[in-house]
């Protein structure tokens, strides 16, 4: 996994310039669809942009993702202003379909409800979504965007704020939000001789460790610097670690299952990598995280 090192977060949004991308699309060959539910590798075709009779709304992309919509993702609880990690991605990708940014519409959709099962109201669903074979098995995904790391936070003091390894967290009281990849990576590499305390919403979690209900919490990576950095004072990251497996952990924009605009994502993401215009948007809005110790 890439190990990154903390700075502060960026303001202001890449240039259009910076992620202009103009890419041909075609729907994704479903025979062709990986483990983890992406497609890709269609040949070019009038089926995407403002023109595909999939998108939801004609000539408009409509984007899901959950309220609030926390930084350093979005900014200001505003997903549409084009700032923070996964709206930059967003408008990236847009514009890589050929949308404009009066043409991106925004829908709140709650973080479990973007991977259940049935129909959706969105086109893609943007919200920190780990790419999973069960996930995969009602809803498609898009290459990964994002590789993740887990990270630990506690309160500066306390006796989890020193642990040096993943035993020395066996015996907390460990705080994470439901249906996320921060428990399943709590429960199979942290494994706590204690059930973990989880909560409905990733600010529950957040407002436990800051009311000592709970010794630390699991977050994300990215996360964890902004809960240490703006919502529970005195706090610090104990380190990070992997969430296990052969496969990295990464974040996928989320599809009804069957879409066809799967392809075309997926040829923009791709260009988007290619060109370096998504490291360029991960170094302004996330910076690098070198400086959290690694847990094993």
């Amino acid at each position: 996994m890439v190990r990154r090192s903390p700075m502060p977060f960026a303001l202001g949004a890449l240039t259009t310039a910076a992620v202009a991308c103009a890419v041909a699309c075609a729907p994704v060959d479903r025979t062709q669809a990986t483990a983890t539910g992406s497609g890709g590798g269609a040949s070019p075709s009038a089926s995407c942009g403002k023109d595909a009779p999939a998108l939801k709304t004609p000539g408009k992309l409509t984007v899901g993702t959950d309220k609030p919509a926390y930084d350093p993702w979005f900014k200001d609880d505003d997903p549409a202003n084009g700032q923070g990690f996964e709206s930059a991605v967003t408008y990236a990708v847009a514009e890589g379909l050929g949308f404009a940014k009066n043409e991106v519409e925004w829908v709140s959709v709650p973080f479990d409800s973007a991977f259940a099962p049935g129909a959706k109201k969105f086109d893609f669903d943007v919200n920190q979504v780990s790419i999973t074979p069960q996930r995969a098995k009602v809803v498609d995904f898009s290459k990964g965007y994002y590789t993740v790391e887990q990270a630990v936070v506690a309160v500066e003091g306390s006796k989890i704020a020193g642990a040096k390894d993943i035993a020395a967290l066996r015996d907390a009281v460990i705080g994470v939000q439901v249906g996320t990849t921060s428990l399943q990576a709590v429960q199979d590499v942290i494994k706590p001789a204690a059930e973990p305390k989880v909560y409905s919403q990733q600010v529950d979690a957040v407002n436990a460790l800051k009311n000592k209900q709970v010794e630390a919490i699991v977050v994300d990576l990215p996360t964890a610097f902004y809960v240490t950095a703006a919502q529970v004072e005195n706090s610090k990251i104990v380190g990070q670690f992997g969430a296990g497996g052969a496969t990295p952990e990464e974040f996928g924009l989320v599809f009804e299952k069957g879409s066809p605009l799967v392809g075309c994502v997926d040829q923009v993401i791709g260009k988007l990598r290619e060109s370096g215009t998504l490291d360029k948007i991960e170094n302004q809005w996330l910076g690098s995280a070198v400086g959290a110790p690694d847990l094993s």
